[in-house]
């Protein structure tokens, strides 16, 4: 067999269906068009509400004004330049996020995976240690040594063997972490809320004593970060201050962005050939993330939270739902049936929702939803639970 012929077969097809996409993605059949605020149309003029958020990704709605107008007015200036010599944009965004940080340089990529990528660098680098403790069940990307610090067999398994030297420990169990620390360990990394791996917060205390152990901790905010748990950086809500944060997702509303945030005083880092990224720092995504760091103030964030007390107390009497978690608006509904059933019958009813595991949906939606919007979602929820029963 030629290898076209094998990659044809490994398609199932896909190139006589039209579509000249790598089959890597589940996809609905609905071809999204158009996003103002919290709702999207599709190419047949439907409308949706949109609480999945791109994945947390469009924290200020879709076509918010104020990175919109940046990044329009950056493209008029300057697209690229090599990072060989230094751009306002990126300058100006690593001071914004070092003051919401109390103290950090920033490396700018283009998506959480790089991000991740850059943490682990950077810990063997400062450490002279190859070691890792993460999670289970914890997802930090899919590039291989993201993916070698994910704690999830099904998504490691096909691609092993990884780059050694992660060990896994489960959430919020003080006693397994603290046993898993040794001479060879570099890094600990933790989502402040496990996303992919089903929405799960973790205790304060458990990260208080990743925070006092040896190695250096990294907190993981692709998802949590940018506004999205009601505090700029879910760290603050957990009284501790990592050595690394990881941002991407939320932090340019949509355009490809990743950051790492090294803390001050953090000895043995990178230095000029240790790493670099392209496209990383890109003016244009840099001045859209300025606009969305000035955005997430105190009133954004009180909507944050406002709107996830709202959503979380009325969850828990829809039907088949079993508990609700998370913190601010990243939660996870755990139902009493599978969940991907309940995101079609949504999606039929005009409501846009994600999974997170066989039975977890996960409600994701922009940061600036409004009261009118909660009620939206949640009888929409409601219709889609009972004609699921």
């Amino acid at each position: 067999m030629t290898v076209s012929a094998r990659i044809d077969q490994l398609q199932g097809g896909s190139r006589a269906g039209g579509s000249r996409l790598l089959p890597t993605y589940a996809r609905a059949d609905v071809t999204i068009v158009r996003g103002e605020g919290t709702r999207v149309w599709d190419s047949d003029g439907r409308e949706y509400l949109d609480f999945g958020a791109g994945i947390a990704v469009v924290g200020l709605g879709h076509g918010h004004p104020a990175p919109l107008a940046a990044a329009r007015e950056q493209l008029d200036r300057l697209w690229h330049a090599s990072n060989l010599y230094r751009t306002q944009p990126a300058e100006e965004l690593a001071a914004r996020l070092s003051r919401r940080f109390g103290g950090a340089d920033a490396f700018f990529c283009n998506s959480g995976a790089e991000a991740i990528e850059t943490a682990i660098k950077l810990a063997r680098k400062a450490t002279g240690k190859a070691g890792v403790i993460a999670l289970e069940g914890g997802f930090h990307g899919r590039t291989l040594g993201a993916l070698s610090v994910t704690g999830q067999a099904g998504k490691r398994g096909p691609f092993e063997p990884l780059v050694p030297g992660a060990r896994f420990v489960p959430p919020n169990d003080v006693s397994r972490l603290l046993d898993a620390v040794d001479d060879e360990v570099a890094l600990i990394l933790l989502e402040p809320v496990l996303g992919e791996g089903g929405i799960h917060p973790l205790d304060a205390e458990f990260v208080a004593a990743a925070a006092e152990s040896s190695p250096l901790l990294c907190l993981d905010e692709i998802q949590t970060g940018v506004g999205r748990t009601g505090s700029f950086f879910a760290f603050e809500e957990l009284g501790i201050r990592p050595d690394l944060v990881t941002l991407a997702k939320g932090l340019a509303n949509g355009l490809p962005i990743g950051a790492l945030l090294v803390r001050d005083g953090l000895a043995g880092g990178f230095v000029p050939g240790d790493h670099g990224s392209t496209f990383g720092g890109n003016p244009v995504a840099c001045c859209a993330a300025c606009a969305v760091v000035d955005a997430i103030d105190e009133g954004l964030l009180s909507n944050v939270r406002s709107r996830s007390a709202e959503l979380s107390a009325a969850l828990v009497s829809l039907p088949g739902v079993l508990e609700v978690r998370g913190r601010g608006l990243i939660l996870g509904v755990e139902l009493d049936r599978p969940a991907a059933a309940v995101v079609d019958a949504c999606r039929e009813r005009g409501l846009l929702v994600l999974s997170a595991g066989d039975s977890v949906l996960r409600l994701t939606p922009p940061l600036v939803i409004t009261e009118d919007d909660v009620a939206d979602a949640l009888s929409t929820l409601a219709a889609a639970l009972e004609g699921t029963l």
